[in-house]
């Protein structure tokens, strides 16, 4: 590679030009009332053997986000290498550039339980270069995988319900395989693995009936959320994992419960993991979109598919050799890779929660009346 001067100033200058073209800066009053517009200093910019590091301070006063909300654009000058953090004080950001790419990994349960411990929901997603990334279903709900066929979707679908199998003792597990490839492995481990339709429509009129009852437990508790019940009173987690929901478009009762389960879901123990190969605008309208607050996106054949995915075009720009690398969206984006488990190694994961009894919600041959009038959002779910 040959530099127009040192690696260090090329660096200071692409920040510099990064800073004016997003517009991250601070107006203040200058000289006879002059509008000045301030703009982060980057002090240091420090050298190693696989990577660049520059800490960047923020004028006192300048809001973060402004950062925050531009890092694709720190990315489409550096690379995909290219990765930012907050310092605890909000007052500058350290932005790495790998010179290197994410090494492709196995599912390791020793790593995967290290980096779950402690919570009560988990979903082990994969590694950055500098960290491991998981994190807790029940402050984040609703998780949405996309990516085309050979890209590490079904992968990373095996893996996120591997862990909480492994991992959530008090779990409900529902699984719906509309394409009736992927779920197969976790029969007599899920509650229930059905692979048609009218079968999944019984599971959500299951769940809302559920739903419908937690919510008249915790207004008789005046608490908010299943987690503040008393233990020896407190219902288990509930996950409805839905592979291929794009195949559901047609399915507007279907689609109506899971819209539910995304919006009051959360704070009633419900949750949603959907996948697709491909993003349809139409089943990812803006209410369930917005409520699937974590997004793993891995290669997708277009900017326009990536946008119905994740708002930005990033996950076009993974190559076809980049098995299991994905965009994963959690306050912000960034590049993870993703583990590889294979369906041998899956079952041998699973085979100690074979045929372990798990607690049915209400039974499909009861009634259930979901008039609108009776389901109402009760106070403690104003927030959500």
């Amino acid at each position: 590679m040959v530099y127009k001067g040192m690696p260090d100033k090329v660096m200071r200058r692409k920040l510099i030009h990064v800073f004016r073209m997003g517009g991250m800066s601070l107006t203040i009053a200058g000289y006879k009332g002059k509008q000045v517009k301030v703009y982060p200093v980057v002090p240091s910019i420090r050298m190693f053997a696989n990577r660049m590091e520059a800490l960047m301070k923020l004028p006192k006063g300048m809001d973060p986000k402004q950062v925050q909300e531009k890092e694709w654009l720190f990315r489409q000058m550096f690379g995909a290498g290219a990765e930012l953090e907050q310092s605890e004080d909000a007052a500058s950001y350290v932005l790495r550039v790998y010179s290197t790419s994410i090494q492709a990994y196995d599912y390791d349960p020793e790593e995967v339980a290290a980096a779950v411990n402690g919570m009560s929901l988990p979903v082990y997603v994969g590694k950055t270069h500098s960290e491991t990334i998981a994190y807790n279903m029940v402050e984040n709900p609703h998780l949405l995988i996309a990516g085309e066929t050979g890209s590490g979707k079904s992968v990373a679908l095996r893996s996120v319900i591997t862990t909480l199998i492994r991992h959530c003792t008090d779990l409900d597990l529902y699984c719906a395989d509309m394409k009736r490839s992927e779920f197969h492995i976790f029969r007599d481990v899920a509650n229930e693995v059905v692979t048609e339709a009218h079968e999944l429509a019984r599971i959500v009129l299951k769940l809302r009936k559920e739903m419908k009852e937690r919510g008249s437990q915790l207004d008789q508790a005046g608490v908010a959320h299943i987690d503040d019940l008393p233990e020896w009173d407190r219902p288990n987690y509930i996950v409805l994992a839905v592979d291929e929901v794009a195949l559901l478009k047609k399915e507007p009762d279907i689609m109506q419960g899971i819209e539910e389960i995304s919006t009051i879901g959360r704070a009633l123990g419900v949750f949603l993991i959907l996948s697709m190969q491909r993003p349809d605008s139409d089943v990812l309208d803006g209410k369930l979109k917005n409520n699937l607050t974590v997004r793993m996106a891995f290669r997708h054949a277009d900017e326009i598919n990536s946008r119905i995915t994740l708002g930005s075009g990033e996950a076009a720009q993974i190559k076809n050799s980049q098995k299991g690398r994905m965009v994963f969206k959690l306050d912000g984006c960034r590049y993870v890779q993703g583990p590889y488990l294979d369906l041998d190694r899956a079952k041998v994961l699973l085979q100690d929660y074979k045929g372990v009894k798990r607690t049915q919600v209400a039974s499909s041959e009861e009634p259930i009346d979901l008039s609108q009038d009776e389901f109402e959002v009760f106070g403690v779910l104003d927030d959500e």
